[in-house]
């Protein structure tokens, strides 16, 4: 009896020993792919920042190879979600971001980085910084009104509460990209649906 004990003892023991060291490796995937999709998207606002300085079509150039590796990036997410729920789950916001940024529903870094990291307290601030920044001249209105649209369409993806103005002005402005992601994406959080999302790749783009 008391070996049977003992026995139950050790296998919970190393069970929740696998259970942590499971959660430690997910953390540090999770830690390496939020790493690259930073810079990426650290890339992408860094020639959004030079673009006065390029040539057009430099400019098209550089930022089409980005987008080449955020879809490469992409695939790779797809590859490391397959078969795990568990990854499928802590990955899903950022396979969803990626695939705005690829289909440039979304053309905002930050904006893509928060929605990604599941950021909704961040979002909300960006937007309380952009209300003000409009007002005192700071912010173009219409940088205003595609960055704002990115926010609350990435809150809504968060299953964040939008006010009623916050739809209202969602539904006025939305873009046509936009509006093809929020359908494409609609109701998908995690499994296979989000998995089909991925690898629409830039479908969106081509429409």
């Amino acid at each position: 009896m008391q070996s049977v004990r003992s026995t139950e003892r050790q296998s919970r023991k190393i069970s929740v020993k696998m259970a942590s060291r499971g959660k430690t490796e997910t953390s540090k995937l999770k830690q390496n792919l939020e790493e690259q999709m930073d810079r990426l998207m650290q890339q992408l606002q860094d020639l959004d920042t030079c673009r006065e300085d390029l040539e057009p079509q430099e400019y098209e150039e550089t930022k089409q190879e980005t987008l080449e590796q955020l879809s490469e990036f992409n695939e790779s997410l797809k590859k490391i979600m397959s078969g795990d729920m568990t990854l499928v789950d802590e990955l899903s916001g950022m396979q969803l971001a990626i695939q705005a940024a690829i289909s440039q529903a979304f053309k905002t870094p930050e904006v893509i980085q928060m929605f990604a990291k599941k950021q909704p307290g961040q979002l909300r601030t960006r937007l309380a910084e952009m209300e003000r920044d409009v007002i005192v001249g700071k912010l173009p209105r219409d940088v205003y009104t595609q960055q704002k649209v990115e926010v609350l369409t990435a809150l809504k993806k968060l299953e964040e509460k939008l006010t009623p103005e916050e739809e209202a002005f969602l539904t006025t402005n939305v873009s046509a990209a936009l509006s093809q992601f929020e359908k494409v994406s609609r109701g998908l959080g995690t499994g296979d649906k989000v998995l089909a999302l991925a690898s629409s790749g830039v479908e969106i783009t081509k429409k």
